[in-house]
Order: C-alpha cells, then sequence, then structure tokens
C-alpha cells in the first residue's frame, strides 16, 4: 500500500505546501508592511495643529518642610520605616549595612558609635541631623552629600520624609 512512490508524492507534496505558504507569507509582508526599515516613508497622514496658547505657567508654591513636619504622622512614617530597616536598626550600637537610627534627630552627624562612616560624612560631624537636614539628606544622599556610601536612590516625596522623621523623632 505504501511503496516508495507514494511516500515520495507525499513528501513532495508536503514541500510544495510549505512552499507556497512561505512565498504567501514573504509575499503578503511585502504588499501590507508599512515599516519600510530605515526608509525615509512616512507612514500614515499628516495633520497641522495649530499652536496651544496656554499663557504664562503657574508655579506652584514649594511648601517649607518645617510646614510640612509640623503636622507629620508619625504612624504613617513606621510604615516608611520599613524601607530603611533594611540597611538601619533602631537599637543603640546595632549597626548594620548603615549606622543605627535610634536618637537620630538631632544628634550631630557622624556620631553613631562602632560605625565607619564616608569622608564626607565624617566631615560634617560638627553638624546635626536636624529634621531639615535628614530631609535633604533621604531626598537625594548622593547630591546632599556626595561620596556617601549610602545606595538608597531617594524619597520625592515631602510628606513621606516627614512622615519618616516623625517617626524617627519618637525614637529616642
Amino acid at each position: 500500500m505504501f511503496d516508495t512512490m507514494t511516500i515520495t508524492k507525499a513528501g513532495g507534496a508536503v514541500c510544495a505546501a510549505l512552499l507556497v505558504f512561505l512565498l504567501g507569507g514573504w509575499a503578503a509582508e511585502e504588499l501590507y508592511n508599512i515599516d519600510h526599515h530605515g526608509e525615509d516613508h512616512v507612514s500614515g497622514y499628516r495633520i497641522e495643529i495649530a499652536e496651544l496658547d496656554e499663557g504664562p505657567v503657574e508655579e506652584v508654591p514649594e511648601i517649607p518642610f518645617a510646614d510640612v513636619y509640623a503636622v507629620a504622622d508619625a504612624g504613617a512614617g513606621e510604615r516608611l520605616w520599613r524601607q530603611c530597616s533594611a540597611c538601619h536598626a533602631l537599637n543603640a550600637g546595632q549597626n548594620g549595612v548603615g549606622p543605627y537610627l535610634l536618637g537620630v534627630v538631632d544628634r550631630p552627624i557622624a556620631a553613631a558609635d562602632g560605625f565607619d562612616y564616608s569622608d564626607t560624612l565624617a566631615g560634617m560631624s560638627d553638624m546635626a541631623w536636624t529634621p531639615e537636614n535628614i530631609s535633604g539628606f533621604i531626598e537625594n544622599p548622593r547630591e546632599w552629600a556626595p561620596g556617601t556610601a549610602m545606595s538608597y536612590g531617594g524619597m520625592d516625596d515631602i510628606e513621606d520624609r516627614a512622615n519618616l522623621i516623625a517617626y524617627l523623632a519618637t525614637q529616642q
């Protein structure tokens, strides 16, 4: 029933069908593809849009950190503390990747016992970790203290920073 000639015909038919599909796919790609692979063709229509004159852009006044800190929520800051707890501890003398932060608010910079600070922060030891300084540091550590070893990317939201610092202030 299946001799060599029948098997050869069936194999040839399968190859012919695959060739038809291959050539058909190639032809359809050339006919309907709108991407011309870097040529200077523009697909679609150009629509002219008139310039909108929105007038002067009104600047949003920046709220001073002291005003935001005055109404900060330490409870919300406790939830934010979880991010910090990966590298810092709230136990005196328990340094990890970062120094312990128990009593950090208003403590002199680079004053955590037993922690090896970067030269930048060690050079700021005459300053204190005021709420404003902590806010500036955690907003962008590498900009506030160039050369710091803290690899944290920063906390942009001023309310989050105020809440976190309010929580740290309760940890004395």
